[in-house]
C-alpha cells in the first residue's frame, strides 16, 4: 500500500466507535453548525442571485464576524457547547488526502474511530470524523462532512506548497 503523507503537526481526540449513537448525533450537530441561520440566509441569497454583485470574501468575513458575536452571546449567557470527551488525545504527526499518522502508537488495526480534529482553518471549528486505523499510527478518514473535506484537503495542498518552497529556500 503506497500512502504518501506530509508533516503537519495537528491534534485530534478519538476514541472507538461502537456504533454509538451519542457519537452519530454529534457528528451531526457538528455538521449542521456550519448551516447555522446567517449560513442558511447567504445559501438561499446565492443561489436566487442577489450575491452576484457582493465581495465573497467581505460576506464570509461578515458571516465569521456574526458567528463570533453570537459565541459571545453564549459565553455571556452561561450557555456551552457541550462535546462529548473522548478517551485519547493524540498529535498528528503527517496528514495526506485519506490518511493521517499520530506520534505514538495507540490505534488498534481495522478498528472504527469517532474523531474531533484540530484544523487551523477559517472559520475555526471542531471537525468531527470518523476513521479506521490501518495500523498502530496511520489512519484512513472514512467519513467526513462535505465542507470539512474540502477545507482538509486545501490544508494538505497549502502544506505541501509550504514544504515545496522550504525545499526550494534550502537548496
Amino acid at each position: 500500500m503506497d500512502i504518501r503523507l506530509i508533516p503537519a503537526p495537528l491534534f485530534i481526540e478519538f476514541e472507538e466507535d461502537k456504533d454509538n449513537e451519542k457519537f452519530k448525533e454529534e457528528y451531526d450537530k457538528l455538521g449542521a453548525e456550519i448551516d447555522d441561520p446567517v449560513g442558511q440566509y447567504l445559501k438561499l441569497a446565492k443561489a436566487r442571485g442577489e450575491t452576484r454583485d457582493s465581495d465573497k470574501v467581505a460576506l464570509e468575513l461578515l458571516i465569521a464576524l456574526h458567528r463570533k458575536v453570537d459565541e459571545v452571546l453564549s459565553l455571556l449567557k452561561n450557555e456551552t457547547k457541550e462535546l462529548i470527551e473522548l478517551k485519547y488525545t493524540a498529535k498528528i504527526t503527517h496528514i495526506g488526502y485519506e490518511y493521517f499518522k499520530i506520534k505514538e502508537k495507540m490505534f488498534k488495526p481495522n478498528q472504527k474511530y469517532y474523531a474531533r480534529l484540530d484544523i487551523p482553518f477559517f472559520p475555526q471549528r471542531e471537525v468531527p470524523l470518523y476513521f479506521i486505523a490501518v495500523d498502530e499510527q496511520i489512519a484512513e478518514i472514512l467519513i467526513m462532512h462535505d465542507r470539512d473535506i474540502k477545507d482538509y484537503n486545501a490544508f494538505v495542498a497549502a502544506r505541501e506548497r509550504a514544504i515545496i518552497r522550504e525545499k526550494k529556500g534550502i537548496k
